[in-house]
């Protein structure tokens, strides 16, 4: 029993994703809601399902890219897990997070200034705010998928 992997911290990992992916839940329906208004308030209603439609072809177009980086980071810190790895093996997963960590942080980055420098039209607004806070559903919802089948798999 000693040489047994613990899953405890990807356990929490897992229950703060979920508490995450809830909080962006709500902000993704908060905005809808607001963006919604803004389009009805301009009398340019149709545009918002254009603006929905684009974000979910955009989105759909980065599943699979999200989806394989959630994999790979899943996939990591199940590697993390393996009480026989050692310290080189640790080294090696510790600079592969790193790696991760800073492309998460660019990508963050990258749309909050794009967010942030945008035109002042509405429908790219709308688009690109759904498309990040999608992206980052996606993210959560892929690693949690991949954490779960790998703990249910050992």
């Amino acid at each position: 029993m000693g040489n047994s992997p613990d899953f405890q911290k990807l356990r929490k990992h897992m229950t703060i994703f979920r508490v995450a992916q809830v909080f962006l839940f709500v902000i993704l329906i908060f905005m809808a809601v607001n963006f919604q208004a803004q389009f009805v308030n301009s009398g340019k209603s149709p545009q918002f399902l254009k603006s929905v439609i684009a974000a979910l072809i955009i989105q759909l177009i980065l599943f699979y890219p999200i989806n394989k980086f959630a994999a790979g980071d899943a996939e990591r810190e199940m590697a993390a897990t393996n009480p026989a790895a050692t310290q080189e093996e640790l080294s090696k997963l510790r600079s592969k997070r790193i790696v991760s960590d800073f492309t998460k942080a660019a990508v963050f980055i990258f749309f909050i200034t794009f967010i942030s420098t945008a035109p002042a039209i509405l429908v790219i607004n709308c688009t690109v705010f759904f498309v990040f806070i999608l992206s980052v559903l996606t993210y959560f919802q892929c690693y949690n998928f991949v954490i779960r089948r790998a703990i249910k798999n050992r």
